[in-house]
């Protein structure tokens, strides 16, 4: 593996959970005859916080900025969430490395715990996934599916701040004798001693939206040491299909060498050929960011258990199905799967979600 000065240079995002995930890439890979180095590089998607992440370009908004030092020279490799990579790549770069996947469920947190079929109806769930908010309708037509943008810890902190708001301002009241501080085993001071850093945080918090909910990766949550700090479901992946890719990290870089050791040391194989069935049938439906589309693979075997659902984006109509691809041929068999699903009428699904994009654009803009 030859580098400039011995020194493996990694592109990464600079959010904290996007410098975990590197940095687990980071630790597989130091010492193997060079030092690496995690360099932080500011992505379209960081720069446009306010906006839908269906809305930041068809794809690539959290990878292309990464992926552009790479091919400049810049710096050696990329570390990349896989699903936020578009199915379309540079022609001189390749997936070097794809590492042993986390879990690709999706999760749904609350702040009391409560389940998905136990919230109220009408209750507001925020999520800025086309697929997720897709499959909550179908599951719950009632909800309010509201946006939801931002960092992991920024996302529970929305989540968590109004209930934690009210219940300061109840016992503040007590403390100041405005209540029955009778009502509290714990004072004031007591109370917030015992909260969490991400509590204390979500506290200051100024939100606009109160959400009785809201979905995200349980790999993300588990990377950003929070999984274990939040109340969570974790909803089931025959009905909540994930997104493809989602829980697997990829390292990027030239085609040639270096691309070879990285992926030498780094590589899970059930994991590059899962990931590689999802990205195929995705790639093959064509429907990007714009459409609601979940496709999960599991390598069981000889053969790769794939589940895909297409939906419209008010989760009224689908088309979805589940087969056992075979190893060998993975590919070849993950476009066969999608080419019946457009059949089907994914194709139709997938059309009526792109030419809503605009008619979006136009409403937001008036």
């Amino acid at each position: 593996m030859t580098t400039r000065g011995g020194t493996l240079r990694l592109a990464t995002r600079g959010s904290d959970l996007a410098l975990r995930q590197a940095a687990t890439v980071k630790e597989a890979l130091d010492g193997r005859r060079h030092a690496v180095e995690l360099v932080e590089v500011e992505t379209t998607g960081d720069q446009l916080q306010d906006e839908l992440i269906h809305r930041l370009g068809k794809t690539g908004a959290f990878v292309r900025a990464l992926d552009e030092e790479v091919i400049d020279g810049d710096l050696d490799a990329a570390v990349h969430s896989m699903k936020d990579m578009p199915t379309e790549m540079p022609a001189a770069l390749v997936v070097a490395g794809v590492p042993e996947r986390a879990t690709a469920v999706d999760v749904l947190v609350t702040p009391d715990g409560t389940a998905l079929a136990d919230l109220p109806e009408g209750a507001t769930v925020g999520t800025s996934s086309l697929r997720r908010q897709a499959q909550l309708l179908a599951e719950r037509p009632d909800l309010d599916v509201q946006p939801l943008r931002g960092n992991v810890d920024t996302r529970i902190e929305k989540l968590l701040a109004p209930t934690l708001q009210q219940e300061h301002e109840r016992r503040l009241d007590a403390a100041e004798g405005e209540a029955d501080a009778a009502t509290f085993e714990r004072s004031l001071e007591e109370w917030f001693d015992g909260l969490r850093e991400i509590e204390r945080t979500a506290l200051e918090r100024e939100v606009e939206t109160a959400y009785d909910g809201i979905v995200l990766a349980e790999a993300g949550l588990e990377r950003a040491g929070l999984l274990h700090h939040v109340e969570t479901e974790r909803l089931p992946a025959d009905q909540f299909v994930p997104a493809p890719g989602q829980g697997a990290l990829a390292v990027t870089a030239l085609d040639g060498d270096l691309a070879e050791s990285i992926r030498g040391t780094l590589d899970h194989a059930p994991t590059r050929t899962a990931t590689t069935v999802e990205r195929t049938v995705l790639d093959e439906l064509g429907g990007g960011c714009v459409a609601p589309i979940g496709v999960n693979a599991v390598v069981q075997g000889s053969v790769v258990h794939t589940a895909v659902r297409v939906l419209s984006r008010d989760g009224e109509e689908e088309v979805r199905a589940t087969r056992d691809l075979p190893v060998e041929h993975h590919r070849r068999a993950a476009r066969d799967m999608a080419a019946e699903l457009a059949d089907e009428g994914a194709a139709d699904l997938i059309a009526a979600a792109k030419r809503a994009e605009p008619d979006e654009a136009k409403r937001e803009d008036s």
